[in-house]
């Protein structure tokens, strides 16, 4: 998929791997000029010539605020951003009431109260600018919940109506704001956990599958191309969509009763 990016400014959060990383090159390889960032850039020491890469932790305002101001100080301007960055825990698969106190608050901080802090910092500089487009990742755990994810499940759900709230918000202004919600994607983590052969959780793989009616995990570039679609001019009249890129896995049960 090509679309034309050219002359456009985008950043995209948690870009060192994964889902993050294959969405800002495929932003790059489709002609805009890309801020890289991440709370460890080490991995990012090969991007085009044309982007750039900038440490930047989203639960730190501060930090926030001087990658978006280094941003328009250099490019002149910012269209783009993708709220990419998140984490889970495996650590604590726990019921709630079980689940530590301490680990709710780390998940929020970054997979929603850091979107919302990004968020708002770019949303000033679009607003000035009369466009934009903010794309949130959030999950199909934010449509149908999972089990033992509480503070997981919370924040996506909470980053779906986020982007409802800003879409209306925003939208007379010229900024568009949607989501995406990936299913189960091939990632180095997925891969320790379900995919590889050594994989955590190998021998349960299956029954994970048996819910997706593709029958297989979805590829970071998957995710990437629906970023894609979502950034470019072709889709000015999408906002405040959650667009679900799961293989079918959220439309209904595949088991045969």
């Amino acid at each position: 998929m090509k679309v034309d990016l050219n002359n456009q400014v985008a950043l995209v959060t948690g870009a060192a791997r994964g889902i993050g990383l294959s969405i800002a090159e495929t932003l790059a390889d489709n002609g805009a000029r890309v801020v890289f960032t991440d709370v460890d850039v080490a991995p990012l020491a090969d991007i085009p010539a044309n982007c750039a890469a900038r440490e930047m932790d989203v639960t730190r305002d501060d930090q926030v605020a001087a990658v978006i101001q280094e941003t328009i100080a250099e490019f002149g301007q910012l269209d783009i951003v993708v709220n990419n960055a998140g984490i889970n825990t495996l650590a604590h698969r726990v019921t709630i009431d079980e689940f530590p106190r301490e680990e709710w608050d780390r998940l929020l901080a970054v997979d929603l109260t850091g979107l919302y802090s990004v968020s708002k910092a770019a949303a000033g500089v679009m607003r000035a600018q009369g466009h934009g487009k903010i794309i949130n990742i959030a999950s199909v755990a934010g449509i149908v919940p999972l089990r033992l994810q509480c503070a997981f499940v919370a924040a996506k759900a909470g980053v779906i109506n986020l982007t409802k709230a800003m879409a209306i918000e925003l939208g007379s202004q010229g900024v568009l704001v949607n989501a995406i919600a990936p299913g189960s994607i091939l990632t180095q983590g997925t891969e320790k956990l379900f995919y590889g052969e050594d994989g955590q959780f190998r021998d349960s793989v299956q029954k994970l599958l048996d819910h997706i009616p593709l029958g297989r995990p979805g590829t970071t570039e998957e995710i990437a191309h629906a970023a894609l679609f979502l950034a470019a001019t072709e889709s000015s009249y999408i906002n405040g969509h959650v667009l679900t890129v799961d293989g079918g896995w959220t439309a209904g049960y595949t088991r045969e009763f």
